[in-house]
């Protein structure tokens, strides 16, 4: 065990139609977050798990933590207004140690240990790297409700997490982005904003964001055919 997993998990359920954190709802009788953990407690590579939260869903996130019994530790972190803020703060949390971090949102509650183990094994010869899966769909750019352009498919990635990256140069990054007001939408994107390179590791056709409640409908499925 080498990598230390951050999973930030501030988030609300607006498109869940949930007036909750909807990591909090339920999955085949488990919080979503408690799949998430669970997949990353059995993963090899992770030896430390860090959950970015806010204040009001600490007794509940406790509750999970609780019930998971986890031999890994599993320590708390007070998130920020953003998901950029959140993973800053978590950067600084990070154990004395720590080399390596992998970043996974708490809504992919589907990825499998494996997925975890493979992208540790990605730091023997990346920087930096996130997984991803090649896109089938024929994707269209569109501009006031009019296509302006068809990329070709060959070029084109949908982006999952887990994302990872060596601790110090993107500890570094955030630093400079806290300094210069950057706003990014993912780490990913702000180790690309300094001139590091981004690889991509393979992901899993199954490692959906939970975000509607079509996709918990989907989660059950999967989990129910595992």
């Amino acid at each position: 065990m080498s990598c230390h997993l951050l999973i930030p998990a501030a988030g609300k359920g607006t498109r869940m139609g949930s007036d909750r954190n909807k990591l909090l709802l339920p999955l085949l009788g488990k919080p979503i977050l408690a799949w998430t953990l669970q997949a990353a407690i059995a993963a090899e590579a992770i030896s430390w798990i860090g959950v970015i939260g806010q204040p009001y869903d600490l007794p509940d996130f406790e509750q999970i933590f609780k019930r998971l019994a986890s031999p890994k530790p599993i320590q708390w972190v007070q998130g920020g207004t953003t998901r950029q803020e959140s993973v800053y703060n978590g950067m600084q949390a990070l154990p004395s140690d720590a080399k390596q971090v992998l970043i996974h949102d708490g809504a992919r509650c589907l990825a499998t240990p494996e997925l975890f183990n493979r992208c540790d094994r990605a730091f023997a010869d990346f920087e930096g790297f996130i997984a991803a899966i090649p896109v089938k769909d024929t994707i269209k750019v569109v501009k006031d409700q009019v296509i302006v352009d068809t990329p070709t498919r060959d070029n084109l990635w949908a982006a999952q997490t887990p994302q990872g990256f060596l601790v110090d140069p993107l500890k570094q990054a955030h630093a400079k982005a806290k300094e210069l007001g950057w706003v990014v939408t993912d780490d990913a994107a702000l180790f690309e904003k300094v001139g590091l390179a981004v690889n991509i590791v393979a992901g899993e056709e199954t490692n959906l964001k939970v975000t509607t409640p079509q996709d918990l409908a989907i989660a059950e499925f999967i989990l129910n055919h595992r």
